[in-house]
């Protein structure tokens, strides 16, 4: 029988047993499903109020995206945005129907996008991050996703790898634990506790900047950036010890 492949040929410390995985972005190219939902919303939303009150419409811009949405949770991300441009809203409550004019009834309408984005044209998946994720689980660590989305099961089970994942840590699930967003690390800690370890036998895989920050705060083992739109330099100086623009590059 073969030696069982070492974390080491991963490109993780030997200590690493848990292996946590960010999901839009990392796994599945469905931050590109995300960022287009969240610019349908917003300018939708801003073109109503710039009509509604004489004001100037200025679009949503991928830097919006990247300063004040991306990796974080669907109301942080309403919130955030909207104080960038001095625009506040009530917050309202988690079941505000998509016609309220609160931060939740915009993330409503938000995930309404999602959903129809991903029934319309369906989930893409990085085939170097699957086949990571499998080489992982070959070497005897357990996978978890630790998501912001509340979409994280779906999504896993339309492209079809939800076998691929002992834990699910998505936003629903936090949202009921009450446990704070990225970049808070509380999130990976809890994917980590769920499978038997704390972070310092635990890695983490995020390409957004609040996501590596949140692995840096959690004091894990290691935090891979995963580099899809150019900004390696900045998940370096937010705290990824390592950065790749594919999962496959960490294999030896």
């Amino acid at each position: 029988m073969p030696d069982r492949v070492q974390p080491t040929s991963l490109g993780l410390p030997a200590e690493v047993k848990v292996c946590l995985f960010d999901l839009d972005g990392v796994i599945t190219d469905t931050a590109a499903v995300h960022s287009a939902a969240w610019a349908e919303m917003f300018d939708a939303y801003l073109q109503e109020r710039a009509e509604r009150d004489d004001e100037k419409f200025v679009a949503f811009s991928s830097d919006d995206y990247i300063a004040h949405v991306d990796g974080k949770r669907r109301e942080d991300g309403v919130r955030d945005f909207l104080t960038a441009r001095d625009i506040q809203l009530p917050d309202g409550s988690p079941g505000d129907s998509p016609d309220v004019e609160t931060v939740h009834g915009l993330g409503t309408r938000k995930n309404e996008i999602v959903h129809r984005r991903i029934r319309e044209d369906g989930v893409v998946v990085f085939d170097g991050s699957v086949d990571y994720v499998r080489a992982c689980r070959d070497a005897g660590l357990a996978t978890a996703v630790v998501s912001s989305s509340a979409n994280a099961e779906e999504v896993l089970q339309v492209s079809g790898i939800r076998d691929l994942f002992d834990v699910i840590v998505d936003g629903k699930v936090s949202g009921e634990l009450g446990l704070p967003g990225k970049p808070a690390p509380d999130t990976f800690v809890h994917g980590g506790r769920e499978l038997g370890v704390e972070p310092d036998e635990a890695a983490v895989y995020e390409d957004a900047l609040v996501g590596v920050e949140a692995g840096r705060a959690g004091g894990f083992a290691i935090v891979v950036g995963v580099d899809r739109v150019g900004q390696g330099a900045a998940l370096k100086a937010h705290g990824a010890d390592v950065v790749v623009t594919d999962l496959a590059e960490l294999r030896s």
